[in-house]
């Protein structure tokens, strides 16, 4: 079953937020910014911020503009801009960014490029927007038609 999310207007700075005790699986595309803090298997898609609260757990890979972490990721993370991993944080993956900033307890196993300022449609990545050629299947999924 796929829940579809039909918005009339999308705002740039709308803040999506995932409660606590909420398990989504699937995929969450917006063109505003998302907080996490439930637990989500699959992929998240922000073009703005992806927000991670320290209840909060992703298991796939994050594409964003700028991402700041105080929970849990499991899986590959594609920041355009910045990406901060707070004290509380736990990133099991490889990481690409043009800024990172780890706190002091943060705890991050995997490869950090930070080689170039790429934007998430370079470098065979899609853009965060465009349909990739695997199939995806979603339990919310943000829509603007």
């Amino acid at each position: 079953m796929a829940l579809k999310v039909k918005q009339t207007e999308t705002l740039q700075n709308e803040l999506n937020i995932i409660n606590a005790g909420t398990y989504l699986e699937g995929t969450i595309e917006t063109k505003g910014s998302v907080q996490i803090n439930g637990k989500v298997k699959g992929m998240v898609k922000a073009a703005d911020e992806v927000r991670i609260g320290r209840s909060g757990e992703i298991v796939g890979e994050v594409y964003a503009k700028s991402a700041r972490v105080a929970g849990k990721i499991e899986g590959d993370v594609y920041i355009e801009q910045k990406l901060t991993l707070e004290e509380t944080s736990s990133l099991n993956g490889n990481l690409t960014a043009a800024k990172l900033i780890i706190d002091e307890g943060a705890f991050f196993n995997g490869k950090s490029d930070m080689g170039s300022n790429r934007s998430l449609g370079t470098n065979g990545k899609k853009g965060i927007f465009e349909k990739s050629s695997a199939a995806t299947q979603g339990v919310a999924h943000e829509n603007k038609e």
